[in-house]
C-alpha cells in the first residue's frame, strides 16, 4: 500500500502544534561559571533573578538548578534585609 504524498502520520501531526514542547534546558548561569555560592553582596546578578515588581523570578525563568536557586532565594532575602535591594518596586 503507497503513503499518499504530502501527509504525515497522525502522531507527528499533533506534536507540531504546541509550543515549546520540548528542548534541553538552558545551563544553570551559577554553573556555567563554576559559582560555589551565590553571594548576597553582588546585587547586579540578584537583580537580574528579579522581576520590576521586586519579587524573586522562578528557576523556570532565571534557569538556574535547585541548588543555585535556593541559595540565589536566600541571598535576595539577606540583600533586602540589610537595604541592598528593595522588597517591592518604587511606584
Amino acid at each position: 500500500m503507497a503513503r499518499q504524498r504530502g501527509r504525515q502520520p497522525a502522531g507527528r501531526r499533533r506534536d507540531r502544534g504546541r509550543p515549546g514542547g520540548g528542548g534541553r534546558r538552558k545551563p544553570c548561569p551559577f554553573c556555567r561559571d563554576k559559582v560555589d555560592f551565590v553571594d548576597y553582596k553582588d546585587t547586579a546578578a540578584l537583580r537580574r533573578a528579579m522581576s520590576d515588581k521586586g519579587k524573586i523570578r522562578s528557576a523556570r525563568i532565571t534557569g538556574c538548578c535547585r541548588r543555585h536557586q535556593s541559595q540565589l532565594a536566600r541571598a535576595v532575602k539577606r540583600a533586602r534585609e540589610l537595604a541592598l535591594l528593595p522588597y517591592v518596586a518604587e511606584r
